[in-house]
């Protein structure tokens, strides 16, 4: 799969197409970008009612029902070998987005994020042999400890919140490790069945935490619209973005995702940071685009266009 999209990038000629035309996918990776941060921003407002918990087994279950209703994922014959790795794959997208959902109870949406993207960013560095790239891990360990929670007692953060974001970082990485077995496997029928196992592995503690106030249809209603704005609309407009847009830039617009994030807990979550914590997102934002440009045609970051585009945050 990554063959035939590289031979796509390669051999598509843009540059007769008029400007407008060649700045679609730009415009659709900016609109992936707004639609995740501000979905994510609204769910946190049903934390209230049916707790994180609840609210990841919404946008989880919800998407799943969308993603397999599109993809119709049963009329594959699966082997046990493609499950066993959907299953990991969706048990590490599951344990994600719960522990995500869990830090952002307790930290601003753009900080989390900035924690949570140290996960892909690792696994690109982890496996890069550039000199350069030691700068970038350095950068990156700058912003997190910034992040830690030592600024004192006005401005600290919440232990247990850095904890749930470094453990997100963690499966986002297991995630992409385990979302390159079954290349062979259609896309669109991977993410649903993963989704659906994620779902699955998030609905003991959203129906532990919130009960039968999942039930409630103005909470369900909510939980559906945040679903499809976080995760169903940017995810079909990475699709058109990923056709037009080359790896390295792919990767370093997604690099900017946490401070996206910080803009919109700040707009909709009135949610403002420190000027410590907008230099700890611009270290990992920076890190992570630099990661990108002085990396190699076939190196490390070739994770990027196949896991992060689904941003499953």
């Amino acid at each position: 799969m990554e063959s035939i999209r590289a031979h796509r990038f390669r051999s598509l000629n843009v540059s007769h197409l008029p400007i407008r035309v060649r700045l679609v996918p730009y415009a659709a990776m900016l609109g992936a970008l707004v639609t995740v941060t501000v979905g994510t921003s609204f769910a946190k407002r049903l934390f209230v009612d049916v707790g994180a918990e609840g609210t990841a087994l919404y946008r989880a279950g919800f998407s799943a029902l969308v993603l397999v209703v599109l993809w119709r994922p049963w009329r594959r014959r699966w082997t046990r070998r493609e499950l066993a790795d959907l299953a990991l794959y969706g048990g590490a997208l599951g344990a994600m987005n719960l522990s995500f959902y869990k830090a952002l109870a307790t930290l601003p949406l753009g900080l989390a994020m900035a924690i949570e993207f140290l996960g892909p960013l690792s696994v690109a560095l982890i496996h890069s042999r550039r000199l350069a790239h030691f700068a970038w891990i350095a950068l990156a360990v700058v912003g997190l400890g910034l992040l830690l929670p030592i600024a004192g007692p006005v401005h600290a953060l919440d232990p247990a919140g850095v904890g749930f974001a470094l453990l997100a970082a963690l499966f986002w990485a297991l995630y992409i490790v385990f979302g390159q077995r079954g290349g062979h496997v259609h896309p669109g029928q991977a993410v649903a069945m993963g989704m659906t196992t994620a779902a699955l592995v998030i609905a003991p503690f959203g129906v532990a935490s919130a009960g039968l106030r999942l039930l409630d249809p103005r909470f369900m209603a909510y939980g559906f619209a945040t679903a499809i704005v976080s995760s169903a609309l940017p995810f079909s407009l990475e699709r058109i973005a990923l056709r037009g847009i080359d790896r390295r830039t792919f990767g370093v617009l997604v690099a900017a995702e946490p401070a996206v994030g910080a803009i919109a807990g700040m707009v909709v979550l009135g949610e403002m940071l420190t000027l410590r914590q907008g230099v700890a997102i611009a270290c990992v934002i920076v890190a992570g685009a630099g990661s990108v440009l002085w990396s190699g045609a076939d190196d490390a970051i070739r994770p990027l266009p196949d896991d992060l585009d689904q941003l499953p945050v």
